[in-house]
């Protein structure tokens, strides 16, 4: 039987594999009333998917990766803007 941190954990990476899939659908979509229909399920998963992160946080099933440092977070931001 499943613990309650694998099944968030699996429902987790359902919502997650989802909202990537969303993401490239949207982008291809040339239909609007479909592309807004797909846009709004995809903010519904993601307000699942905080709700869930939360929960999974609060029980200790979750343990985020330590905040990045504000010279990380300078040179991404340097390089994303070199990028462009």
């Amino acid at each position: 039987m499943l613990q309650d941190k694998e099944m968030v954990n699996d429902y987790l990476a359902g919502i997650n594999a989802s909202l990537t899939g969303y993401a490239n659908i949207i982008a291809q979509t040339n239909n609007t009333e479909l592309r807004q229909t797909l846009i709004q399920l995809r903010n519904q998963d993601e307000s699942r998917q905080r709700t869930l992160y939360n929960l999974a946080l609060q029980k200790g099933h979750y343990q985020p990766a330590a905040p990045a440092s504000d010279e990380v977070i300078q040179q991404l931001k340097n390089q994303l803007m070199s990028e462009q």
